[in-house]
């Protein structure tokens, strides 16, 4: 390397790291995800001056892991299980006064009735470690005659069923001087828990920005964070909700690899290298279409207005596999590639191409 380039190490191997790795050479930032699943005896040649980051919240204990996470320029150290904890990512919340669902902590005294006399007829358990994409998840229902599993008691905490009119999500970046820079709203559409489709910039949602970055703004100055994190939030009329905190790089902002002149990988990167930073700028509103547990189609290349991101993966059944991200140029553009997808992809996409389309109707 030469002595102005840097060098990022990262905790996980996966579709994260790969993409903040091909983020980094433009800025002459030598990006080294590592692969800590696989069990090795391996020594990673750390510098002094090297930076570490992590693409996920948590992670098994292993030789690597362990040496990369002890390193003293492992930015963002604690806030990683802090977050990735259910219930003291709540915690922060109530302790900021920033909206969330209606909360607690279930244990062996958790009476059920009193969960649904509190909560309603709908109550959803989430585990407080480990679930995405929908799982991790359990849902009591009072008219099934649902019980609490024995399993999920000092493990899970129980929410309210938030009667949302859509989802949104914000991403933000904030420097070590506590600058922070975000981009625009993007509107989520999830199904069985997996975000299937993403559309930013989307005017009507620009009324809830301030308050958007009024609340990640607070979270990240509490925490003290450095780089790029995620809110997903749930709209309630003209009030958001936080749903979930991601300290990372995360799905909702892939479209900003085609729309702006800055994407959050880079972002991130520009962060924890303290590298200049200037506020992202949009250069064309974007639709972003998770692949998920579908084989690469070429004829996605096809599309006048497509980007494919491809994630060189084993293609299983509710794996995301890779993302397209197509250009809103103008409305004959969008609607042509979307009915040409609905043409192409299986039963279980219909309902998503069709949000989009209604979407731009």
């Amino acid at each position: 390397m030469t002595n102005n380039s840097k060098k990022v190490w990262v905790l996980g191997d996966g579709q994260l790291g790969a993409m903040l790795s091909y983020a980094g050479r433009p800025l002459a930032i030598e990006v080294c995800p590592v692969d800590i699943m696989v069990p090795t005896d391996e020594i990673l040649p750390l510098a002094a001056s090297d930076i570490i980051t992590a693409e996920r919240e948590q992670w098994p204990e292993s030789p690597l892991s362990l040496q990369l996470s002890s390193h003293p320029n492992f930015v963002n150290r604690s806030v990683f299980g802090r977050l990735a904890d259910r219930y003291s990512q709540k915690s922060l919340l109530d302790a900021l006064h920033i909206a969330t669902a209606p909360w607690e902590l279930v244990d062996d005294n958790t009476d059920l009735g009193r969960l649904y006399g509190k909560y309603g007829e709908h109550v959803l358990m989430k585990r407080r470690i480990g679930g995405y994409d929908g799982k991790g998840q359990y849902w009591l229902r009072q008219a099934e005659g649902s019980q609490i599993p024995a399993a999920w008691r000092n493990v899970s905490i129980a929410e309210q069923a938030i009667d949302f009119a859509e989802e949104v999500s914000l991403v933000g970046v904030r420097t070590r001087q506590g600058q922070c820079y975000f981009y625009p709203l993007t509107l989520n559409l999830h199904q069985d828990g997996i975000l299937r489709a993403s559309i930013a910039p989307r005017e009507r949602l620009s009324a809830l920005q301030p308050q958007a970055e009024a609340m990640l703004s607070s979270i990240m100055e509490s925490l003290e964070y450095v780089g790029v994190m995620a809110m997903e939030c749930f709209r309630v009329g003209n009030q958001l909700l936080v749903n979930e905190l991601a300290p990372r790089v995360h799905n909702s902002g892939h479209w900003t690899q085609a729309g702006t002149h800055m994407d959050q990988f880079q972002l991130h990167l520009r962060a924890l290298c303290e590298l200049p930073i200037m506020p992202p700028q949009v250069n064309f509103q974007c639709v972003m279409v998770n692949l998920i547990g579908l084989e690469k189609d070429d004829r996605w290349l096809s599309l006048a207005n497509a980007e494919l991101f491809w994630y060189n993966k084993e293609v299983r059944p509710g794996r995301k596999v890779g993302h397209l991200t197509l250009s809103v140029h103008e409305g004959e553009m969008l609607e042509s590639s979307i009915m040409a997808l609905k043409a192409w992809m299986p039963a279980h996409y219909q309902a998503t191409l069709a949000w989009i389309l209604d979407e731009f109707s």
